[in-house]
């Protein structure tokens, strides 16, 4: 079955993008890991457009899709900023729980979820709160869940809009939304004079193809299993932040933290999976 490689493998890209933006955002400023790695994914975007069979993007899916790129500057703004001042192993999880925001767009749309995903609402969100209360949670750790919980909303809406687009043509819509995102961000980049050292750029562009290269996984997974399986596996992306942040950066957290991201993690499961 072709699917659970592949959505593990996204899982896996996923993870270790956020780990490598994590690293960099504490030595770059976050507007510029996200513009280079950004623009790096919509170079790679627009090279299979060109190339694929059957001919280029489709209009349909632009509107949804360039709504998606402004929430996601948003979302990958805070994100970044969250992972720069906070433990990776705790804002990761957090931000997991996006997967909520579907689906409460979805009940607004008139879709009713089984009762598995409003559990899963309930145990992320719990598992929030237990994250969310660090040892002396002042300064750089009480900044980080704020932005978290704001990136987890962003990044939710854009794939409610990434949903929309996909319903034309998902490659289309990802282009347009990065398209965008990388408007917004090298605007912003070049009102406030900043520039990435060049000796970061392959490092920045290298989360930004392996977000790419996530997606992409992501969507042949779908294509050779089931959607509740893909979707399940394709959600733990923070497994892998986690154990990356554990190994590499010796991060300890504390017990309740600990059950906390169990918690937000097997929310997200159920999410995804109900």
């Amino acid at each position: 079955m072709t699917g659970i490689p592949s959505a593990l493998g996204a899982s896996a890209l996923w993870g270790c993008a956020d780990f490598l933006a994590g690293q960099a955002s504490r030595r770059t400023p976050a507007l510029l890991v996200a513009l280079v790695g950004q623009a790096a994914g919509l170079v790679a975007l627009a090279a299979v457009l060109a190339l694929r069979p059957g001919g280029g993007p489709d209009p349909a899916a632009f509107a949804p899709g360039a709504l998606a790129g402004l929430v996601g500057v948003v979302a990958v703004l805070a994100f970044y900023r969250a992972l720069a001042t906070g433990m990776m192993s705790v804002v990761a999880p957090i931000v997991a729980t996006s997967a909520a925001v579907p689906v409460l767009a979805g009940v607004l749309a008139g879709e009713r979820p089984r009762a598995l995903q409003w559990l899963g609402v309930a145990i992320a969100f719990a598992g929030v709160v237990l994250a969310a209360r660090e040892p002396g949670s002042a300064g750089n750790a009480s900044r980080a869940i704020p932005l978290a919980l704001l990136a987890a909303l962003m990044l939710g809406l854009q794939l409610v809009f990434l949903g929309h687009a996909a319903e034309a043509d998902a490659l289309s819509g990802v282009a347009a939304s990065r398209t965008v995102s990388v408007s917004v961000l090298l605007t912003a980049a070049l009102a406030g004079s900043r520039r990435a050292p060049l000796a970061a750029a392959p490092k920045l562009a290298a989360i930004g193809l392996l977000d790419t290269g996530a997606n992409v996984a992501f969507a042949v997974a779908t294509t050779g299993g089931l959607l509740t399986l893909v979707a399940i596996l394709g959600s733990l992306f923070p497994v892998v932040t986690i154990a990356l942040a554990y190994v590499v950066l010796g991060e300890r957290i504390a017990r309740w933290q600990r059950a906390g991201i169990a918690l937000a993690l097997g929310g997200v499961v159920l999410i995804s999976g109900g």
